[in-house]
């Protein structure tokens, strides 16, 4: 007898070898969730050709939707025409975003995951055309869905004052790390910074480089930071430039120490967690996040973390890292400069980050997602069990 409980899933974001924030959360739950739930048919909703490495069993079922939807118009096509008769004719008992969208043509029961609000309180989070889109339907989208997870307590009240949605519909889901990121042995962090540093030590910025994580203010801290301690450390920048960096190649080109900064551009997966494994400490002093997984990430790499005392960061972070305003480039100057003169003070920090980040793991992720489903679906998925186990 075949899976009483149904559920679809909105699958866009699982691209082999090009996860990034939305890909990542999306694999990192549902291989967890589908694998311990053998009794619920899943339903993955693809809108491209898809990878079979995303079919983790044998109670997941793909389907390919088209139009491939990567612009707004697109968007309304996939989600209002394609996956809406799709959800109609096949009548699921639930349909899962992890990307913060939603159907609003269907009377399927929904959870979207929306991650953060930061197109909401900055222009330069997104480009114009998807800031536009992402303004007009993300309140509406809140509102026409059963149940919203979210990944951090900031992030919920930031929903709940800017869409007026009760706090008791929305869950705290936190993120959770890669399980590439470890404590690095001196051999391989010798290794690593030879091949980018000439063997220096190094603070290490990962992420896109654009005005809302305040890459420039991190960069004249640092060059002040050079000027001030007389030492030979280097700053990796880790990622991919945005669609806004003239602010940040001025400031390089106006750095005194501008020869002591490497721009790494994009690596791969493993290569960022080797960056990341082998810093003297990470500097995130973002502007804004929803939660900061490369705080995380340092932490269980044995890595100290300087980082912003604003928005989720200041609650991911807590006391297991340095916390500075991030619009102050002294505080961060006077972050590195620190950990550069007191090594106590730098151990310190490792090891309350290495306890810290025991809070969250990808396994909790994916069963406080589970949970918040359930929320929705309830009698459904009681009765799906008990039919399970008549089978038995």
């Amino acid at each position: 007898m075949a899976p009483s409980l149904k559920i679809a899933v909105n699958t866009r974001f699982l691209l082999k070898n090009r996860l990034e924030g939305f890909g990542h959360f999306t694999n990192e739950t549902l291989k967890r969730i589908t694998q311990q739930h053998p009794e619920v048919q899943f339903y993955f909703l693809f809108d491209r050709p898809y990878d079979s490495s995303y079919i983790y069993g044998p109670n997941v079922k793909a389907v390919v939707l088209p139009p491939q939807a990567r612009h707004p118009f697109l968007w309304y096509l996939w989600f209002e025409l394609s996956t809406a008769i799709w959800l109609k004719i096949n009548k699921p008992d639930l349909y899962l975003c992890t990307d913060g969208y939603a159907c609003m043509n269907t009377s399927v029961k929904q959870v979207t995951v929306m991650h953060d609000l930061a197109f909401e309180h900055f222009d330069d989070s997104i480009k114009l055309y998807q800031l536009r889109y992402m303004r007009k339907n993300s309140p509406m989208f809140a509102n026409k869905v059963d149940r919203i997870a979210t990944v951090s307590e900031f992030s919920k009240q930031d929903i709940v004052e800017k869409y007026k949605i009760k706090a008791d519909k929305i869950d705290v889901v936190y993120n959770g790390a890669n399980h590439l990121y470890k404590v690095l042995d001196d051999s391989e962090k010798l290794k690593i910074k030879e091949q980018y540093t000439n063997g220096h030590d190094y603070f290490v910025y990962v992420g896109s480089i654009h005005p809302r994580k305040n890459v420039k203010r991190l960069l004249e801290a640092f060059d002040n930071y050079k000027t001030q301690s007389g030492g030979n450390k280097k700053l990796l920048v880790v990622g991919r430039m945005a669609w806004q960096t003239s602010d940040v190649n001025d400031t390089v080109q106006a750095m005194k120490h501008k020869s002591d900064v490497i721009f790494t551009g994009y690596v791969s997966d493993e290569e960022l967690a080797k960056c990341v494994g082998a810093a003297f400490a990470l500097c995130y002093v973002s502007l804004f996040e929803g939660f900061g997984i490369p705080i995380v990430e340092a932490m269980k790499s044995g890595v100290p973390v300087i980082c912003s005392n604003i928005t989720s960061m200041l609650e991911v972070g807590l006391n297991a890292s340095i916390q500075v305003n991030p619009y102050q480039t002294k505080e961060i100057t006077n972050a590195m400069l620190l950990l550069d003169k007191d090594n106590d003070v730098r151990l310190s920090h490792i090891q309350k980050g290495l306890q810290r980040q025991l809070d969250f793991t990808w396994d909790k992720t994916a069963q406080k997602l589970w949970d918040c489903c359930v929320k929705v679906i309830g009698s459904r998925f009681t009765a799906s069990v008990i039919s399970s186990e008549d089978e038995k």
